[in-house]
């Protein structure tokens, strides 16, 4: 660490214990132009040995026990990183390097369970309709949807559901550790939006780094730093794929998708449904080349236009059946002047007109079939008849 990287951090720890309560708004908002600070700190934290990381983590503690939102967001940012060097440490079974880093995780993850008056906070989600697209699927593929009464009920409903109470942790446990670090990566997603560039490639490092130490996939990378393999949780994964398709879309193409493929890979290893369904769904969505928008505009963009060309079909029942039928006898082909005179000239149509009864009985000798001389003459029509207007017909006979 550089002697002026170190004046900086320094002089960070010093301001802000000094800093009066009534000037923590200000200061909030001149912290982001401090440009050289957030490298240093990065520094600070890649480095467990530091003596200046416990002092560190302990001062981002306090920034985000404030109520000052951006403050909060300011520790936040870190939190891949811290993440990323907690698991590392702990793969490599050295524990005591690894405590300030912990503590700072679990003060985060304690805090977050519960609201301002202490208690347990219940986390509510809601379920995006089918209506709207996703990474999954485009709503134009589902086909037409029939507005029957209970689609109509269902339209605009929103659909909650809730995540049940999250404990307090004292320790980390072999047990709890994803449970604690799921939640940690879920609040940051949550934040995700006012996160700095900086963060984004923190989180496209982590995930990459985490997905292939240990296994040959390291081997092409540029860092060569030897660790041991992570176990990764696929939840923790999944979290993991939602903030780096975030940073994709805002100004990290080339690091996200490297992490995307990375995330993949493990994945396919592990043999992980969720990240597998996920990372594929994400891979098949990008677009062929970096997307023009500017980093600002913080939107996530889904096609929403077929690529291939689909065929309606409708459904096939009795009706459809019986006006495919008549359409075929109602277009005759009058080719010959056989036909032609037999058309002018139906006999059926002269029997008809000679008010000749219906006999029911011939009728039903010959099956129940009704051909179309035995229909009486007033119900000759061009236009196909349905089932009302041949039953009508039947009765005024």
């Amino acid at each position: 660490m550089l002697g002026s990287e170190r004046g900086v951090v320094e002089e960070w720890l010093s301001e802000f214990k000094s800093l009066p309560e009534t000037h923590i708004p200000s200061y909030a908002g001149s912290l982001h132009l401090k440009k050289s600070l957030v490298p240093a700190l990065y520094r600070v934290i890649q480095d467990p040995d530091n003596e200046l990381l416990e002092p560190v983590c302990h001062q981002l503690f306090e920034l985000y026990r404030s109520s000052e939102d951006r403050l909060r967001r300011f520790t936040l940012q870190f939190l891949p990183e811290l993440v990323w060097v907690y698991l590392r440490v702990t793969a490599s079974r050295d524990r005591q390097s690894n405590g300030c880093i912990e503590a700072l995780l679990l003060g985060i993850y304690n805090l977050e369970i519960v609201d301002k008056d202490g208690n347990s906070k219940i986390l509510s989600f809601t379920i995006p309709s089918l209506s709207k697209p996703s990474v999954y699927h485009e709503p134009s593929s589902l086909g037409s949807i029939a507005l029957t009464e209970s689609a109509l009920c269902q339209h605009d409903l929103i659909r909650v559901v809730y995540s049940g109470l999250h404990p307090q942790r004292e320790t980390f446990t072999a047990q709890n550790r994803f449970e604690v670090l799921c939640f940690l990566m879920l609040c940051y997603n949550s934040a995700v939006v006012y996160m700095p560039l900086s963060s984004y490639q923190s989180v496209c490092r982590m995930s990459s780094r985490l997905c292939v130490c240990g296994f040959p996939r390291q081997q092409q990378k540029l860092w060569r730093e030897q660790s041991n393999r992570v176990l990764l949780d696929p939840e923790f994964m999944v979290q993991m794929l939602t903030a780096v398709y975030h940073a994709i879309y805002n100004g990290e193409w080339e690091m996200g998708r490297e992490a995307l493929e990375d995330i993949l890979y493990r994945a396919q290893l592990e043999l992980y449904s969720q990240p597998l369904l996920l990372a594929n769904a994400m891979k098949n969505s990008l677009p062929e080349s970096a997307p023009d928008e500017p980093r600002g505009r913080k939107v996530l963009q889904v096609e929403v236009t077929p690529t291939i060309s689909r065929i309606s079909i409708s459904a096939i029942t009795t009706a459809s059946i019986r006006r495919h039928r008549w359409k075929r006898e109602d277009c005759f082909d009058y080719s010959t002047d056989a036909e032609l005179s037999l058309t002018v000239n139906p006999p059926s149509l002269v029997q008809q007109h000679h008010h000749t009864p219906w006999d029911a009985a011939a009728n039903e000798e010959r099956g129940g079939r009704r051909s179309q001389e035995e229909v009486p003459p007033r119900c000759v029509s061009s236009q196909p008849f349905s089932y009302t207007s041949s039953s009508s017909c039947l009765s005024s006979t």
